[in-house]
C-alpha cells in the first residue's frame, strides 16, 4: 500500500481552493487496480499555520521542510498565484527539491497562471477523479524513474 505525501499550495485568500482540494485528496478513500492508496498532507492548513517562524526566512524554510517531504505538489492555477510572494515560494522549493508539480484549474477559471503552468509537470481540471488519477499518475512514473 503505498503513502504518498501531498503538499497541496494556497494562498490564504483564496483558501476554498485549498479546502475542496484536501476534501477530494484525503478526506476519501482511494484505490487503484485493487491497490489502497494512502495520501499524507504535507501542506500548511489555515488553522494549523506555522507559529513558531520568526521571520519570513524561518517561514520559508519551514515551508520547504515539508515542500521536501512531499512526493507531489499541487497548486491551482487562479490568477491570485502570479501575484502570491508565498506560492512564488513554494514553487521555486518545489523546483530546488525536484518535486514535481501537478497544476489544477479551478472551476470556472477562464484565466490561468502562467507561473503555475511553466512551472508544473502535469495538470487538470477541477475535478476530484482528474486531481486524484493526476496524483496518482505523477507519483507513479517518478517511482519507476528512481527504480531504474
Amino acid at each position: 500500500m503505498p503513502d504518498i505525501s501531498v503538499f497541496i499550495s494556497h494562498s490564504w485568500k483564496y483558501s476554498e481552493h485549498y479546502e475542496k482540494l484536501f476534501e477530494w485528496v484525503f478526506k476519501n478513500k482511494w484505490q487503484s487496480q485493487g491497490t489502497k492508496i494512502v495520501f499524507l498532507d504535507t501542506s500548511v492548513p489555515k488553522d494549523n499555520p506555522i507559529h513558531f517562524a520568526k521571520s519570513d526566512r524561518e517561514l520559508k524554510r519551514a515551508i520547504w521542510e515539508r515542500i521536501q517531504i512531499a512526493d507531489v505538489v499541487v497548486i491551482p492555477t487562479g490568477m491570485y498565484a502570479n501575484y502570491s510572494k508565498w506560492i512564488a515560494k513554494e514553487i521555486e522549493g518545489a523546483q530546488k527539491y525536484k518535486k514535481p508539480i501537478l497544476a489544477v484549474n479551478p472551476w470556472n477559471q477562464e484565466r490561468k497562471s502562467s507561473v503555475v503552468q511553466q512551472a508544473s509537470e502535469d495538470y487538470c481540471g477541477w475535478n476530484k477523479q482528474s486531481v486524484v488519477g493526476k496524483i496518482w499518475s505523477i507519483y507513479q512514473k517518478r517511482r519507476r524513474v528512481r527504480i531504474i
